[in-house]
C-alpha cells in the first residue's frame, strides 16, 4: 500500500511529525479504516526517501497515540479508535494547519486583519462551492 504522504525538507518541521501529522489525518479522516495494513518502516521510509529511523520514530508516536497497532511478524495496522480521541485529532490537525497558515501570512508581512478577510474568503469560496 502507497500512502498518499507528502514529506518536505523545506519545512521547518521534522519529517517524522510530518509523517505522523499526515498518516493521523488519514486514519481521523476516515481515508484509513481499523484493520487497514500500512507499509513496513522500510518502504514506507523508501516511498518517502527518508530514513528507517525517521519512519521508526513517526510509527512509534502513532502507537503510543493509539493510532496504530504492530503485531510481531504480522505488520502495522490501524487500531479502532475512539471517539474522544478522533474528535481531539481532528482539532489538533486542523489547528495546527491554521496555525502554519497564519504563521506564513506573518512571514510574509501581512496584518492580522489581511488574514482574517482572507481565512473568510476563504471559507467562503470553499463551502458555497461544495
Amino acid at each position: 500500500m502507497v500512502l498518499p504522504i507528502k514529506v518536505s525538507e523545506e519545512s521547518r518541521e521534522p519529517i517524522y511529525h510530518q509523517i505522523e501529522t499526515q498518516i493521523q489525518a488519514l486514519i481521523v479522516g476516515g481515508q484509513l479504516q481499523p484493520g487497514t495494513p500500512l507499509p513496513s518502516i522500510r518502504v514506507l521510509a523508501s516511498n518517502l526517501s527518508c530514513s528507517v529511523i525517521t519512519t521508526r520514530r513517526a510509527y512509534h508516536n502513532l502507537e503510543n497515540s493509539g493510532f496504530i497497532k504492530t503485531v510481531q511478524g504480522k505488520g502495522t495496522f490501524v487500531r479502532e479508535i475512539d471517539t474522544i480521541l478522533k474528535e481531539e485529532a481532528k482539532n489538533k490537525v486542523l489547528y495546527d494547519a491554521l496555525q502554519k497558515a497564519i504563521e506564513h501570512g506573518i512571514q510574509v508581512g501581512c496584518t492580522k486583519d489581511e488574514i482574517m478577510t482572507i481565512f473568510e474568503e476563504v471559507m467562503k469560496n470553499h463551502f458555497n462551492k461544495n
